[in-house]
């Protein structure tokens, strides 16, 4: 059951869910949306918060195959080559080919890429992160631990491919 709302009968073919467990993806729902909606409107100069993730990895990684990029990121390999497709139309990033694997491909960052990320990443990331103030530094990593375990869960599940 959904926090504030009354329980119905169940409908045939509807499962049921314990209330516990609705009530965490309830709000695990509207958490993930107001998040998102946050990090989309932190310092809206074209630099969304997926692009923002990408120069991060890469200023922190150096360069890095797609294929490595995109499972970081949590990207199709369709939504990875358009995030690095508008980065290097920006002059962030460049594609160059892998020195031991024809087939891949390294994306890396270009003076301004380098520049955009020392200049945006620490501003922006905080700005972000302010929200975690609301928790005390045990719950902040409670919280992170608890992301953790489910991220990997997700990992797990996620079919490859």
């Amino acid at each position: 059951m959904v926090p504030g709302r009354t329980s119905v009968a169940p409908q045939p073919g509807v499962v049921e869910l314990a209330p516990e467990r609705a009530a965490v993806m309830h709000s695990a729902m509207v958490f993930s949306a107001a998040f998102q909606r946050l990090v989309n409107h932190v310092g809206t100069d074209g630099l969304n918060y997926p692009r923002l993730r990408l120069l991060e990895l890469l200023h922190c990684w150096g360069p890095h195959m797609m294929r490595e990029l995109a499972d970081e990121l949590g990207f199709s390999p369709r939504n990875m080559t358009a995030a690095v497709d508008a980065l290097e139309i920006d002059g962030l990033v460049r594609r160059t080919a892998h020195p031991s694997d024809r087939r891949a491909t390294l994306v890396e960052l270009t003076k301004d890429g380098f520049q955009a990320a020392e200049q945006e990443l620490a501003p922006r990331l905080d700005a972000i992160s302010d929200l975690f103030n609301e928790l005390t530094k045990a719950e902040q990593r409670q919280l992170a631990g608890l992301l953790d375990r489910l991220a990997a869960a997700l990992r797990q599940s996620r079919p490859q491919g």
